[in-house]
């Protein structure tokens, strides 16, 4: 079977290493960025969609019934934001793509990249965790197969051109990190993998903390 995908934010460094393990998928025919800018990836499998502005993504011009998955791997850090701009830029932004899809493709698959310590009684003292929550219980309202990934420290992949200067600096602590914090540490890789099988096979929760990742990734 081939399977055709859709992956937000691929100019990020999660969004980039899930192309590219898409793209090395023999079972994966097409993979369509929808990026906010044009990225410089260039491959056969791959289209390009530029968006702008995703808080007006309903008149994008895409025929979601094609595609088999949406691996949305767009963010921004609450370090710096107010709390409106990322409530805006979190659950808005991702609400209004992910109900457009939804209304030409329910039965997609839809995972979403959120993070350990997601709030999903939305009750919790922190903002950035409560509004996670809101969108992750929404998103799994809106889809049928929809996983919500939250991973901690992502190890990124070797060679991608989009890794964060802050994983470089703190490289040095992998060993550590692995041996103290075996459960809140994970590969770029593993993350990939674990979308992509999602997608193919499912999984047996639809929220999947850093064990599970690396479970589905190996399974």
């Amino acid at each position: 079977m081939a399977f055709r995908v859709i992956i937000t934010g691929a100019t990020g460094m999660v969004g980039e290493g899930v192309m590219h393990e898409c793209l090395q998928d023999q079972e994966i025919s097409e993979v369509l960025l929808i990026n906010r800018r044009a990225s410089s990836h260039q491959h056969p499998k791959l289209k390009e969609v530029i968006v702008p502005d995703f808080l007006h993504f309903r008149n994008v011009a895409v025929d979601f019934k094609n595609y088999d998955a949406c691996f949305f791997c767009l963010g921004v850090s609450s370090m710096g934001m107010s709390k409106a701009d990322y409530e805006k830029y979190t659950y808005d932004l991702t609400l209004e793509v992910a109900r457009t899809m939804a209304a030409q493709n329910p039965d997609m698959t839809f995972c979403y990249v959120t993070g350990a310590g997601t709030d999903s009684s939305e009750k919790g003292r922190s903002h950035w965790a409560r509004i996670k929550g809101k969108t992750e219980n929404e998103l799994l309202k809106l889809f049928k197969n929809a996983y919500m990934f939250r991973p901690a420290f992502i190890q990124p992949t070797p060679g991608l051109k989009n890794t964060s200067k802050y994983y470089r600096y703190i490289k040095f602590l992998e060993p550590v990190l692995k041996g103290l914090f075996p459960n809140y540490i994970c590969t770029l890789r593993e993350v990939g993998q674990a979308m992509i099988k999602a997608m193919k096979k499912g999984y047996s929760k639809p929220i999947l903390e850093v064990p599970d990742i690396k479970a589905l990734a190996h399974s």
